[in-house]
Formats: C-alpha cells, sequence, structure tokens
C-alpha cells in the first residue's frame, strides 16, 4: 500500500489530532499543520475519494481501515525513530525533523530491525515498541 509523503503526514496528523482532542475538523488540521484552509480541503477530498478518510454532515474527519493502518504506522515509525536518535544523543528538535523525513522512506526490514534492536538495549523506546 504505497501512498504519498504528504498523503501519510495528513493521515498521521488525523490520527495524533483525534488522540489528543477527540474530534478532528479541517480547520484542527490547518492549525496544526499551518496549511491553508484550500490546501487541507483538496487533501481531505483526495483522502476521502480514496478511502482513508470519511467525514461526517457535521465536518468531522474520521480515519478508515486503510487510513487508520498508514496513520498508526506512521506515527509508530515517528514516535520510535524520534525517541531513538534522542536517545543517542541527537537534540530532540532535529531527531523530530529527521525522524519525519525517514518514516517515509525507510523499509518495513529496516524499520523492523531498528526496532527489534531498539528493544533489546536497556528498556530504550518500550513505550513505542507496542
Amino acid at each position: 500500500m504505497k501512498i504519498q509523503e504528504s498523503a501519510e503526514n495528513y493521515l498521521e496528523t488525523i490520527l495524533v489530532l483525534h488522540n489528543s482532542k477527540g474530534a478532528v475538523r479541517s480547520i484542527d488540521i490547518v492549525n496544526e499543520l499551518g496549511y491553508s484552509k484550500p490546501s487541507i480541503s483538496i487533501a481531505m477530498k483526495h483522502l476521502r475519494e480514496n478511502g482513508y478518510i470519511e467525514m461526517s454532515p457535521d465536518g468531522f474527519i474520521s480515519l478508515l481501515p486503510p487510513g487508520q493502518e498508514i496513520a498508526e504506522r506512521i506515527y509508530e515509525r515517528h514516535t520510535l525513530l524520534s525517541d531513538w536518535l534522542t536517545a543517542l544523543g541527537v537534540t530532540p528538535s532535529v531527531a523530530t525533523e529527521d525522524a519525519c523525513r525517514i518514516e517515509h522512506v525507510i523499509s518495513a526490514e529496516s524499520f523492523e530491525a531498528i526496532k527489534r534492536h531498539a528493544r533489546q538495549k536497556a528498556g530504550v523506546l518500550e513505550k513505542t515498541a507496542k
């Protein structure tokens, strides 16, 4: 299931916002990412048309199973990679930025190897290795 990096970022953002706020609207994504309302509107239309999200009549956005799967995968990668890089001594802001880039291009095989390695090390990243 290969989708564009931007779509992965939108799905991850919806997941994070849903986890923190409970309900997500397009304006929440605008505020979180700092993109224009028209850009978010177009992106949500594409995600809806491709079966990743649904919108209620009131404008609330929900992840559909394919979108949820992608969002969770990207969020796990982001969280684990950020924490791992920070544990290696990278400053948190740089670790977060780098994880954001790496999470989209790393292969499943390499990510699983990093996850196994992180689990073996003194409890590092246990909170993200679910």
